[in-house]
């Protein structure tokens, strides 16, 4: 038997849409080696652990990936020589869940640990996914249009613990609401109704018919 060590997910905020999948004898050392770089914004975290008895067993699992999809893994050209990375572009759910089933197929499911963000983790996903919200919404800005929702619907405000969470406003063009007897843009009112002096992307506090403004374009693809 071989020594004794975990395969590890790990996720960062500074890129959501990639996973790290690799191998250490010490999770917590490698992490405090990932996360002395100052060249990432965010730092690295522990999304789940599986324990394994050899160090090559990461290398299999790599092995697993590429063959389901090459297309998962970066690979960059430096100096004329391909670099595969350790990143994939997957969810973190959906990487745990092949290792769930590698250790159930082996009855080692003890073995695998799903961690816990802590308290400044959480901080640090929110404040990630507002400056991406607010990226994308400089970048192409948000319409009602684009997302089916027609001028007189009716959108609503939420956010959790707010005195206005499920107040209506009635959408009067593209890019404005009414709300009481006013004209707004969905920033201008998210910041009104929240009271946020900082920049904030106004579509993420506002549902229509129950789904989120952002999460409607998403699945839409606009």
């Amino acid at each position: 038997m071989g020594k004794t060590g975990f395969i590890y997910i790990l996720t960062n905020p500074s890129f959501p849409q990639y996973v790290k999948i690799g191998y250490a004898t010490d999770v917590k050392q490698r992490l405090d080696e990932l996360n002395r770089s100052t060249a990432v914004p965010f730092a690295f975290r522990v999304y789940a652990t599986y324990e394994v008895d050899s160090a090559l067993s990461d290398k299999k699992l790599h092995s697993i990936l590429d063959k389901l999809n090459p297309e998962l893994r970066t690979a960059e050209e430096v100096d004329g020589k391909r670099r595969i990375r350790e990143f994939y572009a997957m969810t973190p759910e959906d990487a745990y869940s092949i290792l769930e089933a590698i250790a159930e197929i082996n009855d080692y499911r003890h073995r695998l640990k799903k961690w816990k963000a802590t308290a400044t983790e959480q901080r640090e996903e929110a404040l990630a996914q507002e400056i991406n919200e607010q990226h994308q919404e400089r970048m192409a800005p948000f319409t009602f249009s684009a997302c089916g929702i027609a001028i007189g619907e009716q959108i609503e405000f939420y956010c959790n613990g707010n005195d206005h969470t499920g107040e209506l406003c009635e959408v009067v063009d593209d890019k404005h609401v009414s709300y009481n007897g006013e004209t707004w843009s969905l920033t201008a009112l998210a910041k009104h109704l929240t009271g946020v002096k900082s920049a904030i992307a106004g579509p993420k506090y506002f549902k229509y018919k129950g789904e989120w403004l952002n999460t409607i374009r998403h699945r839409l693809g606009v």
